[in-house]
C-alpha cells in the first residue's frame, strides 16, 4: 500500500485509487491512465499532471474559446450529447505534440509559450491558450521559446472528455 503515484505505477499490477476514503477506480496501470472515470483520478495518474479546459459542447466538436475541436469517436457522441453545455476536456501533456503532427484525426490548439524548462532530452513547456494555462512534453530538439506562438496538436482519441458536474467521464471505455 502506497500513496505515491509514482511507485503504485510503476510496482503494481493492480492499484486502487481512494478520495477520502472513497474508492474512485481499480485496474491496471494503463487502465487507470488510459481510460481515467473521473477528474480526480484523471488528475492524480500522470506526473506531469493532466491539463484541463472548459470547451463549449456543439454537435460533434467543443469550442475552446474561439477555436473549434473537431471530434470523432466518443468525444463527438459526448459533445453531440452535451450540447450547449459547458463540458470539461483533460489531455495528457505527453499527447502534446509541438507546430503540427497528431495524424489525421488530430485537433490543433493554438498557444503563446510563458515558459521552458529545459530536461535534457525533454522540454516541458508552460503555455497559455484561450485562458487556460497548458503544460506540454515535447522532445527538446524543437527549440522553442518564451513568448513564441505555436500550435499543439493533439489527436482525438488522447482527449477525455467529463462532466463538470459529476467529474465522470463521458469517454472512458466502461
Amino acid at each position: 500500500m502506497t500513496h505515491d503515484q509514482v511507485e503504485a505505477m510503476t510496482m503494481g499490477d493492480r492499484i486502487a485509487v481512494m478520495n477520502l476514503g472513497v474508492l474512485q477506480q481499480i485496474g491496471s496501470p494503463p487502465e487507470l491512465y488510459d481510460n481515467p472515470v473521473n477528474v480526480f483520478v484523471a488528475a492524480f495518474i500522470g506526473s506531469p499532471a493532466m491539463n484541463f479546459a472548459t470547451a463549449k459542447a456543439d454537435e460533434g466538436a467543443l469550442k475552446l474559446g474561439s477555436t473549434t475541436l473537431e471530434l470523432t469517436g466518443r468525444a463527438a457522441k459526448a459533445a453531440a450529447e452535451n450540447r450547449g453545455r459547458d463540458l470539461l476536456i483533460g489531455f495528457r501533456p505527453e499527447d502534446l505534440e509541438l507546430n503540427g503532427g497528431g495524424g489525421s484525426h488530430a485537433v490543433q490548439i493554438p498557444a503563446q509559450i510563458d515558459v521552458v524548462e529545459y530536461l535534457g532530452h525533454e522540454e516541458l513547456i508552460h503555455a497559455q491558450s484561450e485562458g487556460h494555462e497548458i503544460v506540454a512534453l515535447v522532445p527538446s530538439e524543437k527549440k522553442v521559446q518564451a513568448g513564441e506562438n505555436v500550435a499543439f496538436s493533439i489527436s482525438v482519441e488522447k482527449l477525455h472528455v467529463f462532466d463538470p458536474e459529476t467529474e465522470l467521464s463521458l469517454t472512458a471505455q466502461r
